[in-house]
């Protein structure tokens, strides 16, 4: 039995998840509770936010992340792919920065645009 805080809403339920019964989870206060915690508990996903430097801007750093969720699992190995990237100014909000994560098709985006001096 797995014990998860759902965070679909703000009342934060307790469930409990069986993966001996399939994932079968209860605590829950609505379904998406229920499909949150099944999901969580197979297979969890997180987006994932960082930051790269940026050469030749006004600012020294830009703010990236993924486009979607990707594995819990990649999250070292996507985070170790961020080392060493540099930009260079300007860049454009959803330019995409590494076009693949680890085997997954989701790519590392800015979030911000950046400008040049």
């Amino acid at each position: 039995m797995q014990e998860v805080i759902c965070i679909i809403c703000p009342k934060g339920c307790l469930l409990s998840v069986d993966a001996d019964k399939g994932y079968e989870v209860s605590g829950q206060g609505c379904e998406r509770g229920a499909e949150y915690g099944r999901a969580e508990a197979e297979n969890p996903v997180r987006i994932l936010t960082s930051t790269v430097r940026v050469s030749g801007a006004e600012l020294s750093m830009c703010p990236v992340k993924t486009k979607h969720a990707i594995p819990k699992a990649f999250i070292l190995e996507a985070v170790r792919l961020l080392d060493g990237v540099e930009l260079t100014a300007p860049v454009h909000e959803g330019q995409v920065i590494i076009g693949d994560i680890c085997g997954t098709g989701i790519p590392f985006v800015a979030t911000k645009d950046i400008g040049a001096q």
